[in-house]
């Protein structure tokens, strides 16, 4: 298994910034794929975005052009900038980590969540 914990959720009000960071150890951390998903309540998991380990950066259409996702190989973490807030991205937030080895072999690994509330 490889470790993942997250931080910097929070409750803020709507318009405003939160950082989420989930940092890996016991990991290469630079062969992974990284990703952020989120899940509401009373609705399944989704995904939100995700950069690949040579850096290439993938975002769900909700939060296009609000959340930046990056990552820090020598620290191995991951970060979810998330700009001007809505009500609808409450959810807890879910770390991934993701590696395809040969023979079709994959990792996959969660963090424990986050709890972002957005709300006025």
């Amino acid at each position: 298994q490889v470790p993942l914990v997250e931080v910097g959720g929070g409750l803020v009000q709507p318009g405003e910034s939160l950082r989420l960071s989930c940092a890996a150890s016991g990991t290469i951390f630079s062969i992974y794929n990284m990703g952020w998903y989120r899940q509401a309540p009373g609705k399944q998991r989704e995904f939100v975005a995700a950069i690949t380990s040579g850096g290439s950066t993938n975002y769900a259409d909700s939060v296009k052009g609000r959340f930046t996702i990056s990552r820090d190989n020598a620290e191995n973490t991951v970060y979810l900038q998330m700009n001007s807030l809505k009500p609808e991205d409450t959810a807890v937030y879910y770390c991934h980590a993701h590696y395809e080895a040969e023979r079709g072999y994959q990792y996959d690994y969660w963090g424990q969540g986050t709890q972002v509330t957005v709300s006025s």
